[in-house]
């Protein structure tokens, strides 16, 4: 599996413009019904997708995707410092992510049939341990928002 997915992005963005469809940067998140493509281990299975929203009368894909930086990583280890309940193991795996600074770990591409999201996604393992990060920070600063709520009143 890749650990950079630029050069994915950038042929994605040559095959729908060839095409003749716009992007629309976006990113289509969980509030929104959505079906997700499956993509059958076929890593070509998305110029199937783009054929398939371009005979379904799409005129433009959503598309989302771009490089890690570096403040999303300084962002992530804060948050887990900050945190009395953070395991060692995930700071220093929060920490390993600079590695990754300037390569792209996610895309999604998606467009809308009928009132539901169609998507396309793709990740690289190294992005799905940094989202699991980035929930787990987000538990821990919950847990700790509500307990300073609870001593306010």
């Amino acid at each position: 599996m890749q650990d950079d997915l630029t050069s994915l992005m950038d042929d994605m963005t040559a095959f729908i413009e060839g095409h003749g469809l716009r992007r629309f940067h976006g990113y289509v998140g969980e509030e929104v019904q959505t079906v997700l493509w499956d993509q059958n281990e076929a890593p070509d299975s998305w110029k199937d997708f783009v054929e398939l929203a371009k005979g379904g009368g799409a005129t433009f894909l959503s598309m989302h995707g771009g490089p890690l930086t570096r403040q999303e990583v300084d962002t992530l280890i804060e948050r887990l410092n900050r945190s009395k309940r953070a395991d060692p193991e995930d700071l220093e795996e929060a920490r390993w992510l600079r590695t990754y600074i300037g390569r792209t770990g996610f895309v999604q591409i998606g467009w809308l049939y009928q009132g539901t999201a169609l998507l396309y996604e793709v990740s690289t393992e190294w992005y799905e341990r940094y989202e699991a990060l980035l929930d787990l920070a987000e538990d821990f600063g919950n847990v700790g928002d509500e307990a300073g709520a609870d001593d306010e009143r």
